[in-house]
């Protein structure tokens, strides 16, 4: 038996360039259904515990999908915008506790999140350096963002424009870093924090100028009629709250009507949600009440009936390269009969010259199999950091 053995692989590693081929061939069509099972049960799990952990989310009436995806993962397209009064009906209610939500800015690629410290408190994110944010124009960055822009406490972030010919008067602005979390291996990561009146800032919805009474704002005032004081563009916005200005920090208008993208509402009980949702079920309710867990389990199943085509694609062409491989190993036995007369003339039996040439072939599937077992394992490993790099980046 070991003879057998001896002369298969002998012939395996002279054939070395065909035999790594058709290894890897076979392994390939072992590895890739099974791997993109574990991809995909994997990018499940990570997808319905962020949505699993977030009871309920209120919005504007418009698609739950993105409502969904740009409040738990912060990466699509603003959805159709509520009101700050929708937060403050949450909280009238005493049902559950609402969260304010404004994701529509960008800082360097990374997305700006408005919100409050409920926030980190129900998200249980801690902090590795630094304080969390406590005025207008301070912001708390994720520890991703820390380490992709070489960020830290006592740093500064600049908002990004909408467009690049944003003249509609919402000016970037200057945050200071005041800490950075931990890490979460979750969107949190990838996110800068702010206080949500610090979003309405960058909206254009508040700002702070020069005290118009000052000597130096004098070239700027149109009009003076008791304490009104009508002044032209020239004004001086500051676009960096610092400790100097921030008192002429203000909003025009009400704060009810100001823009949120969602409301995290986080019931008081199981009762108590199943109430509120009750609340938003009126046809002229302008708002929606959704659960994110099956928002994002109607997305999974979509992906999973493209999984299905994908796996049965795979598949048939396994089928094919597996055919393939077979005429190999046939026109190989063929190139080979020389090779085989001639062990029959030095005395090998017919058990002995097939064994060696079906030990060829069961070399070559065994290798392939531990490779694509090899491969499995390192995906089941890695999977999660792999997922995270190509979905939250």
């Amino acid at each position: 038996m070991n003879d057998v053995l001896y002369l298969a692989w002998r012939y395996i590693a002279y054939h070395r360039i065909k035999t790594g081929i058709l290894i890897a061939s076979i392994m390939l069509i072992i590895y890739l259904p099974v791997g993109l099972n574990v991809l995909v049960d994997q990018s499940a799990q990570q997808l319905t515990a962020r949505a699993g952990a977030t009871p309920l989310l209120v919005g504007a009436r418009g698609s739950p999908l993105e409502l969904a995806l740009n409040s738990l993962y912060f990466e699509s397209d603003t959805p159709a915008l509520t009101r700050y009064a929708e937060a403050e009906r949450i909280g009238a209610s005493e049902l559950a506790t609402p969260i304010p939500l404004y994701v529509r800015f960008r800082s360097r690629g990374q997305p700006i999140v408005g919100t409050t410290l409920d926030y980190f408190e129900f998200r249980g994110l801690s902090l590795a350096e630094g304080r969390m944010m406590a005025t207008l124009g301070e912001a708390v960055i994720g520890a991703t963002v820390a380490q992709r822009l070489s960020l830290g406490a006592g740093d500064a972030v600049v908002s990004s424009p909408e467009t690049v010919f944003d003249l509609a008067g919402v000016y970037p602005l200057k945050m200071k870093i005041t800490g950075v979390l931990a890490p979460n291996f979750s969107p949190d990561d990838e996110a800068i924090f702010v206080d949500v009146k610090t979003a309405w800032i960058m909206e254009g919805l508040g700002h702070g100028h020069q005290e118009l009474a000052s000597p130096e704002a004098s070239s700027a005032v149109l009009s003076r009629e008791g304490n009104r004081i009508v002044a032209n563009a020239s004004v001086v916005q500051y676009n960096e709250i610092t400790e100097e200005n921030i008192d002429s920090f203000h909003f025009h208008g009400d704060n009810a009507e100001f823009p949120l993208s969602a409301v995290m509402a986080v019931p008081v009980d199981q009762k108590s949600g199943v109430l509120l949702m009750g609340r938003y079920q009126g046809e002229s309710d302008a708002s929606q009440i959704i659960e994110p867990l099956s928002v994002i389990e109607e997305l999974l199943g979509t992906v999973v009936s493209i999984q299905q085509f994908v796996v049965a694609a795979v598949v048939i062409v396994g089928l094919a390269t597996v055919a393939t491989a077979a005429l190999v190993f046939m026109l190989s036995l063929r190139l080979r009969r020389r090779e085989i007369d001639t062990m029959f003339k030095i005395g090998a039996s017919r058990i002995h010259v097939s064994g060696t040439l079906v030990s060829e072939v069961i070399v070559v599937l065994v290798l392939a199999v531990l490779l694509a077992a090899v491969l499995t394992v390192l995906t089941s490993q890695y999977g999660t950091d792999l997922i995270e790099n190509l979905i939250l980046s």
